[in-house]
Order: structure tokens, then sequence, then C-alpha cells
């Protein structure tokens, strides 16, 4: 059994490697699978279940990440050229399906978006907190303002921010400070792909004190087999605490990373559970 993993990881990292160098010829299966001497169906087979993603998919993130840096600094038709797609309707179907954007609103980098921001303390640390005429667009934990502002300005590059509080923010800060039952209140403004769109919707069903894995959230959205995406939606969270990927564990116990610290995560676990009466 060993031997036969051992043999399957190593086409799938030949194969992963392959994608990573050619991808702008945008290889189709029967080229990966020739590549590393698999038919197609296993080769499909065993790359899903170790990934978590089908191949055609890796190849969409791959090329995404390329169109992106590309795009910065380009037209969309020499992106879609330099990454390997066929047309501009190509490029865009792949930001769609995947970023939740249009390559041109990717471009834009939110401009003619206006965003409030404040900053805060909460129990579990200092927060900013952004919004929108439509809802909270992001939260992050720091304690260093200028970085935490940085950060929103990263997300958002072309937006016009400014530092001013509102009804909204308000709400969720509330909901930090004071009344932990208003979440339902709380008007979110997210964009993201519906995978990613999936995902956080799963997370907001985990009740506070309890915990839940990647593989089984994975399950709950109809998608068992991938758990690594769910992983990668769950990294680009970009509301903390209330959208709840804190609760988020490995299926080993252990509780692994989080992006804004893994103590912060302990930490707001374990006040969970105690609230709960779970400890």
């Amino acid at each position: 059994m060993a031997d036969t993993k051992q043999y399957y990881y190593k086409k799938v990292a030949k194969a992963i490697e392959y994608l990573e160098n050619n991808f702008k010829e945008q290889p189709d299966l029967e080229a990966l699978a020739d590549h590393v001497h698999v038919s197609q169906y296993h080769f499909q087979k065993i790359f899903t279940e170790w990934v978590g993603i089908s191949p055609k998919k890796y190849l969409q993130y791959v090329s995404l990440d390329y169109a992106k840096m590309v795009l910065s600094q380009s037209t969309l038709s020499n992106t879609a050229y330099n990454t390997g797609l066929s047309g501009t309707g190509r490029l865009h179907d792949m930001f769609v399906n995947i970023e939740g954007m249009t390559p041109g609103e990717f471009k834009n980098g939110g401009r003619n978006l206006s965003i409030n921001y404040c900053f805060a303390d909460s129990c579990f640390g200092r927060i900013l907190v952004g919004s929108t005429t439509k809802g909270i667009c992001h939260i992050s934990f720091s304690d260093d303002n200028d970085h935490i502002v940085t950060r929103l300005r990263k997300c958002f590059p072309n937006a016009y921010l400014q530092h001013k509080t509102d009804e909204i923010q308000h709400t969720a800060i509330n909901f930090f400070n004071a009344d932990w039952s208003n979440l339902s209140k709380i008007k979110l403004h997210l964009k993201g792909s519906n995978f990613q769109l999936k995902v956080w919707e799963a997370l907001l069903k985990i009740p506070s004190g309890r915990l839940s894995t990647y593989g089984k959230i994975a399950t709950n959205i109809s998608n068992p087999k991938a758990s690594r995406a769910v992983g990668r939606a769950i990294g680009t969270n970009p509301v903390a605490y209330l959208i709840p990927c804190h609760r988020v564990i490995k299926a080993s116990g252990s509780f692994g990373q989080y992006h804004w610290g893994s103590t912060r995560k302990k930490i707001i676990i374990g006040w969970e559970a105690a609230k709960a009466g779970n400890l």
C-alpha cells in the first residue's frame, strides 16, 4: 500500500510540475495523462484525490495567478494571449468562475467604490472594519493601524477610502463588544467566486463553540474531494470572525493556520467553547 501511494504521489507531483512549467500551452487531460504515462481516466481520478480539484481547475488557478500579474500592466487581449488562452472570452470566464469578478473589475481594483473604515478594540484585539453602502466588506485583526490600512488598500487598490465611522460598521462593532446574537442584522458586501461564496456560507452555519474540518466543509458543499480547495477559499476570507473561519481545524485535531495568527485562533476557539459550556 505504501509503495502504491508513493507511486501515485510521484505521478501527481510530476503532473503539477508540468502544469506550472507549461500552462501557457493550456495542456488538456490527454496531454497530461500521456506525460505521466497513465490513462486519462486513472489520471483524472488520482489527481483529484490527491490535490482536491481536477487537473483542469488546477490549470485555471495557475493561469489565473499569471493573468493577474500580466493584467496589471497590459490589456485584456495581451493578457489572454500571454496566458495561452484563445481569447478575451476565455479570460473573462476564468476570472468570473474563480475570482467572482470580471478581468476589468479586477484591473480596476475597486475603482468607483467608496469604502469607509474605522478602528475599534474587541475582546480579541484591535480590528479594522471596512464598509460600503451595501454592507461590511472587510474586517481584519492587527495591533498596527498602518499595517492594517495597508492590507485594506491592497484588497481595494483603486477604491476611495476614508477614515469614517458609519452605522453599518457600528452594528458590527456592537456584535464584537456586546450583542453576540445580532449577527443576522449585519449586512455583508462580499465578492468571490461561486465556490468561495459556498464555502463562506458553510462557515456561517458552524455554531459558536463548535468546530468543523476542511473535509466536513467540503462534504457540506457537496464536493467531498475538495478539501484543499476549501482551505484555499477559507484562507481568502475577507471578514474576520463574522465569517468564522477560525472554527475550521485539521482532521487530525490540530488547529492549523489562521490568517490573523494561530495564537489568536486558539484564544477565540477556547473563549467560544467556554462561553458555550463546552469546557
